[in-house]
C-alpha cells in the first residue's frame, strides 16, 4: 500500500490515525510536530496529514516548509481550532499547499474516505464523488 507520515501533538490523535491507516494496510511514520515530521519526510512518502496547531513547528509552517522543499504528493490539514475556529485554519493551509482538510472530531469513513481520495489522486487515478461514496466535498 501507501506510506503515510502523520504528524500531530496529541499523542490519542496520533494512535487513531495510525490505527485506521495501519488496518487499512498502509505504512505509517508518526511525528509529534512539525521538526519531527520534516526529519521522517522523505521521497518514499505518498500522504502527510499534519495537524496545524502544535508547539515547535507548527502546521501551516511544515506545510509551506514542505512544499518548498519540493513535496509534491498530496497534503491533509487537520485541526479542531484554536481561538478563531477551525475553519479560518484550514482555508489558510489551503491557500499555502494543503490539498484537503479535516476538521477535527472526524469519523473513520472521513478519514478513509479523504486519504483514498488523496492517494487515488497522487497515483493520478480518477476520483469522483460516486467512486469516494462522499458528495462534492474540500478534496
Amino acid at each position: 500500500m501507501s506510506l503515510i507520515l502523520i504528524v500531530d501533538d496529541d499523542p490519542h490523535h496520533l494512535e487513531l490515525l495510525h490505527g485506521i491507516l495501519a488496518y487499512e494496510g498502509h505504512a505509517v511514520r508518526c511525528a509529534s510536530d512539525g521538526r519531527e515530521g520534516l526529519a521522517l519526510l522523505d521521497s518514499a512518502v505518498d500522504l502527510l496529514i499534519t495537524d496545524l496547531i502544535m508547539p515547535n513547528k507548527e502546521g501551516l509552517e511544515t506545510i509551506a516548509e514542505v512544499r518548498r522543499l519540493g513535496f509534491t504528493q498530496p497534503i491533509i490539514a487537520m485541526t479542531g481550532g484554536g481561538l478563531i475556529g477551525p475553519h479560518e485554519y484550514l482555508e489558510t493551509a489551503r491557500f499555502i499547499g494543503a490539498n484537503a482538510v479535516l476538521a477535527k472530531p472526524f469519523s473513520r469513513g472521513e478519514v478513509l474516505t479523504i486519504t483514498r481520495a488523496m492517494l487515488a489522486q497522487s497515483s493520478g487515478a480518477e476520483v469522483s464523488a460516486a467512486s469516494t461514496g462522499v458528495p462534492s466535498m474540500s478534496v
